[in-house]
């Protein structure tokens, strides 16, 4: 079984490790190990009769909660099957530029819905330095500077970044929104950051024909396999893509599921008290092991240096503890000395470290 570029593949480590499905402990995939909630769960029961009708094509219900999540006009809002079936939509509005800039090391599936369109993409990569909290891209700084022409090509970035974990200042990325033709940001972790510390451009959308931001409601809410997100941007953009794409794209199920997540207050605290304990949990844990050095993270995962090779690793903790990493070869500036893990709860957490101290990392075994 080919290995996977996505995390959360349970069914090859699986295969790798020997053991059922259900027996992987999954760090690999940076979902929240809180939900679903159970109001998201008891939603979907009760919509269980309505699985033999058709879903609303337009989603009014969905796009009316959305709107006052947010606090946003409804026809701004676009729900899709998983933010990916949005960027796809956005990649073939992006490949009518001259070129697209990414910010590195990048999402994968950010090279997959441009290379389905045949863009051109520009690479520029991001500064690794601990701490850094304003975007500032030094090659993209000068093209800038130099008066080099930027308002033909577009710019797709996401914040928090993935897979360093960092979050950029709102202030940090505004002036980019003046000098592209179109800048898209995917918040799809922005949830994980408590309300007063977070910096969603969602405020400013409205004042920005060419912004466009994508979100998820499968990492937060624990959602994945009913694949939800949702693009905001100006809803003459949001109408053209929707002539792009199949009808029905979100599910009823997903819907109620969405509908419900979105009003459980109580679990959006439950996961922002959660969250900075458990972290710095296994933050402080892989510093302690010799030959590691994880970086500081805003968000649910934490991006780690590791002086051995991690596919290496990743295949000791399958086959001899049935644990499942998010190596990094998939981010071709990281290659195969750093891995990424969700945080998880702080048992969990503790069986990976304990597990890491046996792999002998710091000695290259």
């Amino acid at each position: 079984m080919r290995q996977p570029a996505h995390g959360g593949n349970l069914a090859w480590a699986a295969a790798l490790a020997g053991c059922p499905p259900d027996a992987i402990l999954d760090f690999s995939a940076s979902i929240s190990p809180l939900g679903p909630p159970n109001s998201a769960i008891a939603a979907i029961l009760s919509q269980i009769g309505n699985i033999k009708h058709y879903p609303d094509p337009s989603y009014s219900e969905l796009r009316l909660a959305l709107s006052h999540f947010h606090k946003l006009p409804s026809e701004w809002i676009l729900p899709g099957n998983g933010s990916a079936e949005l960027l796809t939509l956005i990649g073939r509005e992006l490949a009518q530029l001259a070129a697209t800039i990414l910010i590195t090391p990048a999402f994968g599936d950010y090279y997959r819905t441009l290379g389905a369109y045949e863009a051109k993409v520009l690479e520029f990569p991001l500064s690794l330095v601990a701490g850094q909290e304003s975007l500032v891209i030094s090659p993209l700084s000068l093209v800038l500077d130099n008066g080099q022409k930027t308002k033909d090509k577009g710019l797709l970035l996401n914040n928090p970044h993935n897979p360093t974990g960092k979050l950029f200042s709102r202030d940090s990325i505004l002036p980019y929104l003046e000098q592209f033709a179109l800048v898209v940001v995917d918040e799809a972790f922005m949830d994980f950051v408590p309300p007063n510390e977070e910096q969603s451009l969602i405020p400013v959308v409205q004042e920005y024909a060419n912004l466009v931001i994508l979100r998820s409601l499968t990492k937060f809410y624990s959602l994945p396999g009913l694949r939800l997100g949702y693009a905001i941007a100006h809803p003459d953009s949001l109408s053209k893509w929707q002539l792009w794409r199949d009808p029905w794209p979100v599910n009823t199920l997903a819907v109620a599921a969405a509908i419900a997540a979105l009003q459980d207050e109580e679990f959006q605290q439950q996961t922002w008290t959660w969250l900075p304990p458990a972290r710095k949990q296994l933050f402080q844990g892989l510093a302690k092991i010799p030959g590691l050095q994880p970086q500081a993270s805003a968000v649910n995962f934490l991006l780690v240096e590791s002086q051995k090779s991690t596919s290496q690793l990743q295949q000791e903790l399958l086959k001899h503890h049935q644990i499942l990493i998010r190596d990094c070869l998939s981010f071709k500036e990281l290659g195969d000395r750093f891995f990424r893990v969700a945080v998880r709860e702080e048992s969990d957490n503790q069986r990976l470290l304990t597990a890491l101290n046996e792999c002998g990392v710091g000695t290259g075994e």
